[in-house]
């Protein structure tokens, strides 16, 4: 009876040091922040989740979208600093050519006080007795005076006026040339934008469509060249197969006009055996030339054929193009509609969200009474 007591009590003992070990063991897992899962939203922690998912996406698209538009923008300033260079180029070479073709030495009123060739173009001292240019001390012309002093004045007037005039009119000339040219300059620069953003979007399509057609362009020169050595080493073993005929079936010692040749060249021959070229010969060298002159017309034929399917390539690749550019920009309106929907979206959802926990959620402000009968037992 003794020994059944015992028994029973140390199997009390170890069931309540088992329960012991098991509470202590929860509260190890409950009150560990590390390892604790209980009381937990996984479905509020998951929509967050997605949530940030969803925005780090829309942001890595919003950013690979200014890449993009920083891209486009760098390359149209380069070619708008480029168009710039060459208008400073083209205005530059404009003036040099007006200086050049209007403002010439020799039409300036003081050429003649440096003209080089002053010596050779003035008269001779004197030309008569009566030469109005001998001075009085060369005993000409003894006046002792100037009779025409009132002409040369009003003459000189005269001519100061009309510099005067002349001034003017040169003046009101060019401010009315240099507003004209300002005006078109104007005019100018806004074709030339209008023409290099054109010029931009049909570059970027053709980018994409170059590689293919060069790559078509270089198989079909390919194939030209192939096609031309075989037609080469054919003409080659027939010519080779022919001087072996000619040398095998051939008499030197014959009557035969091809024992002339010299050794030193087929250039050359042996003037106490040759006879005159043969008709054969003759024939030889016209069907050569007529050759010569069929390969020259097929060979301009052939260059005239690529040119023209260049040419219709490059208006291919240029209406390829524009369509490409009409398909992107449709793209891109559509990228914004829904980028702008899916913001919306969110707009709309965090405010449901932050009426959700201001009515629902955090309806009731808890007290330090409610806190404080936490954390006491691990049941």
């Amino acid at each position: 009876m003794e020994k059944l007591s015992l028994s029973r009590d140390l199997a009390e003992a170890a069931a309540l040091q088992r329960r012991k070990e098991a509470e202590r063991q929860r509260q190890s897992r409950v009150f560990d922040a590390c390892v604790r899962t209980i009381g937990l939203d996984k479905q509020g922690l998951d929509v967050q989740v997605h949530d940030k998912e969803v925005q780090k996406e829309n942001e890595n698209k919003w950013n690979e979208a200014l890449d993009a538009q920083m891209v486009q923008n760098d390359k149209i300033v380069c070619l708008l600093d480029e168009r710039q260079k060459e208008d400073i180029r083209n205005l530059n070479k404009s003036i040099n050519e007006f200086r050049l073709s209007f403002q010439k030495e020799e039409d300036r009123r003081e050429f003649d006080l440096y003209d080089p060739q002053a010596l050779k173009k003035d008269l001779p001292a004197r030309l008569s007795d009566d030469d109005p240019r001998c001075s009085v001390s060369g005993l000409q012309r003894l006046m002792g005076e100037d009779l025409t002093e009132s002409e040369r004045k009003r003459d000189q007037q005269e001519q100061l006026r009309e510099w005067c005039l002349q001034q003017r009119r040169e003046l009101a000339k060019a401010l009315e040339d240099q507003k004209f040219a300002g005006s078109l300059y104007d005019k100018m620069r806004i074709e030339l934008d209008k023409k290099a953003m054109e010029l931009q979007r049909m570059e970027e399509k053709a980018r994409r469509e170059i590689c293919t057609f060069t790559k078509e362009f270089n198989r079909v020169q390919a194939e030209e060249a192939l096609e031309r050595r075989k037609l080469e080493k054919q003409q080659q073993e027939e010519d080779n197969s022919v001087e072996i005929s000619n040398l095998t079936e051939g008499d030197m010692l014959s009557e035969n006009p091809a024992q002339a040749t010299s050794a030193f060249g087929l250039h050359r021959v042996v003037t106490d055996r040759w006879k005159g070229m043969s008709p054969e010969q003759l024939k030889d060298i016209n069907n050569t030339q007529q050759q010569q002159s069929l390969e020259k017309m097929r060979l301009k034929e052939a260059e005239r054929q690529r040119q023209a399917e260049w040419d219709r390539q490059k208006a291919q690749e240029a209406r390829t193009m524009l369509l490409l550019e009409r398909q992107q920009k449709r793209q891109e309106r559509e990228l914004r509609k829904a980028q702008d929907h899916i913001n919306q979206q969110l707009a709309q959802a965090s405010k449901a969200q932050k009426v959700y926990l201001d009515k629902e959620v955090f309806s009731n402000t808890p007290t330090a009474q409610y806190f404080e009968q936490f954390n006491t037992t691990s049941r």
